[in-house]
C-alpha cells in the first residue's frame, strides 16, 4: 500500500505528489484507480497522464512536487497545485496549478490551497525563489499570484502553444524573504472582510 502524506486546510486535503510516489501509482493502480486518483473525466485525460509518464517527468537536476487538492466534503480529486519544474541545484521552480471541473471554480479553492504549497516550498523544498508563468490574458491566475505578493518580472513573446497557436505569457517571481506566511494571511482576511 502506498502512504502519502497530506498538508490540509479548511476545505482541502493536499494530497503530496512526489516522483517516487508518481512513478509507483502508475505502475500498480489500474486504470479506473488512476482515473480517480487524478480525478480525470475522460480516458483521453489519462492518456496523455500516461504519456507525461513514459516520456519521463524528471530530468538530471529538474524534478516535481504536486499536491492533489482534494476536497474534504465530496473526497473528489479537483485539480492539482505545486511545482512542475523544480531546478533542485539553482534552489528555484515554477509553480502551477489547475481546477479539473468548472463547478470548482470561482469558489476560493485555489487561494486556500495556494498559501500552504508556497510555505512547503520554502520550508520543506528550500526554495530561494518560486516562478509563476501565466498568460495575460487569465485574469484569475493574474490576480491570484499578486494576492500572495508575486513581482512580474517580464513579458514572454509567444512562449506557449495552445489550441494550436503561440500565447504570451508574463513571468513573476517570489523569493524566500518576500514571503511572510502570517502576514499574508492578515491581508487575506483583511480581503474577505471587506
Amino acid at each position: 500500500m502506498i502512504e502519502f502524506k497530506f498538508l490540509e486546510t479548511t476545505r482541502i486535503l493536499l494530497r503530496d505528489l512526489t516522483p517516487e510516489l508518481y512513478q509507483q501509482v502508475m505502475e500498480t493502480y489500474t486504470d479506473n484507480e488512476l482515473m480517480k486518483f487524478f480525478g480525470y473525466q475522460s480516458f483521453a485525460e489519462l492518456e496523455g497522464e500516461k504519456n507525461r509518464f513514459q516520456l519521463g517527468m524528471t530530468m538530471s537536476g529538474k524534478s516535481f512536487n504536486y499536491f492533489h487538492l482534494i476536497e474534504k466534503k465530496s473526497e473528489e480529486v479537483m485539480g492539482w497545485c505545486g511545482y512542475h519544474t523544480w531546478f533542485v541545484k539553482h534552489l528555484r521552480a515554477e509553480i502551477g496549478y489547475v481546477l479539473n471541473q468548472d463547478k470548482y471554480k470561482g469558489k476560493g479553492y485555489m487561494k486556500e490551497a495556494l498559501l500552504p504549497v508556497l510555505n512547503y516550498g520554502f520550508e520543506s523544498m528550500s526554495l530561494h525563489r518560486i516562478e509563476a508563468l501565466i498568460s495575460p490574458n487569465n485574469e484569475p491566475s493574474l490576480k491570484l499570484i499578486r494576492r500572495f505578493g508575486f513581482t512580474q518580472e517580464g513579458y514572454l513573446r509567444e512562449h506557449y502553444m495552445n489550441d494550436n497557436k503561440l500565447d504570451d505569457s508574463l513571468i513573476f517571481s517570489l523569493l524566500k524573504y518576500e514571503f511572510d506566511y502570517h502576514k499574508i494571511i492578515e491581508s487575506l482576511i483583511r480581503k474577505e472582510s471587506t
